[in-house]
């Protein structure tokens, strides 16, 4: 499912979208942990670094799943988790997971958003996926119009149970 870097025309700079590397892993978390909610969960240091490097680990190592960073020039400024899910379902259709969606707050509100998700749609239609779905807390209302915006609807009642 990986390929060769894609180029995206943001606000007039080219931003190029990859697969992650391990090196990538202290500007991911840095994204994560920009924000309210991010900040309290979300932690770099002591034995929570060798836990990312663990997930990242099992994520490259498995086909089914992409860790994906936009850069400019050498900085990570966007990030998402995409995975492909086969399912019974909707005479079993394939589907799309988008998870962990986040961007430089230095380029939100100049399309990188936008062009990211879009990119991630195409991947989903050109792995034979029938569906692209994500999940967004119910606190994040900006997101939630973004999310709109671009087509998503929030036809489902997600639930979690945490471990």
């Amino acid at each position: 499912m990986s390929g060769a870097p894609e180029a995206l025309e943001v606000d007039g700079r080219q931003v190029l979208v990859r697969d992650a590397t391990a090196a990538d892993l202290p500007e991911i978390i840095a994204l994560l942990a920009d924000d309210p909610l991010g900040t309290a969960r979300e932690s770099a240091g002591g034995e929570s670094f060798s836990a990312y490097l663990r997930a990242f680990e099992a994520i490259d190592a498995d086909p089914a799943h992409r860790l994906v960073v936009c850069t400019s020039g050498s900085t990570v400024v966007g990030t998402l988790q995409f995975s492909l899910i086969p399912g019974i379902a909707r005479q079993g259709a394939w589907r799309a997971q988008l998870e962990a969606v986040r961007i430089h707050e230095d380029f939100r509100g100049k399309s990188l958003g936008s062009e990211f998700i879009r990119w991630a749609i195409e991947q989903a239609r050109s792995s034979g996926c029938s569906l692209i779905q994500l999940t967004t807390d119910k606190r994040r209302i900006s997101a939630h119009r973004f999310y709109e915006r671009l087509g998503f609807s929030a036809s489902h009642e997600g639930m979690k149970l945490e471990l």
